[in-house]
């Protein structure tokens, strides 16, 4: 969050205030995900461009390797990114709407080690 505070190119930014309605692959019902970050920044040319940040350990942005004998740790992964993609996907539609982008930054992009 210093990182956006220090940054001169950011107009303004909020943590989780966005609220995104989306369909649980799990339960088949709605549920409301608030994404970590919005994000607006004054571009070169002058234009600001709007995203909504998600951020997320690298494990969880893509789906669990498939195995023969599914136990508990597994099927959770299983669920775990099935709700996450049902997030990301109703988030990308929100941002596509209004002209932003929804990005998903994991410890790569923010130069951590776990």
């Amino acid at each position: 969050m210093s990182r956006l505070d220090k940054d001169p190119t950011v107009v303004e930014w909020s943590s989780e205030e966005h609220v995104i309605p989306y369909r649980s692959p799990i339960d088949n019902r709605m549920h409301r995900y608030f994404v970590d970050f919005y994000v607006k920044k004054k571009m070169p040319d002058g234009k600001t461009h709007t995203a909504l940040i998600e951020i997320k350990p690298k494990a969880q942005t893509r789906p669990p390797a498939v195995i023969n004998k599914p136990n508990k740790r597994y099927i959770n992964e299983v669920m775990t990114w099935g709700v996450n993609e049902a997030k990301w996907k109703a988030a990308t539609a929100f941002c596509k709407d209004r002209g932003w982008t929804f990005e998903i930054l994991t410890e790569d992009h923010l130069n951590l080690k776990f």
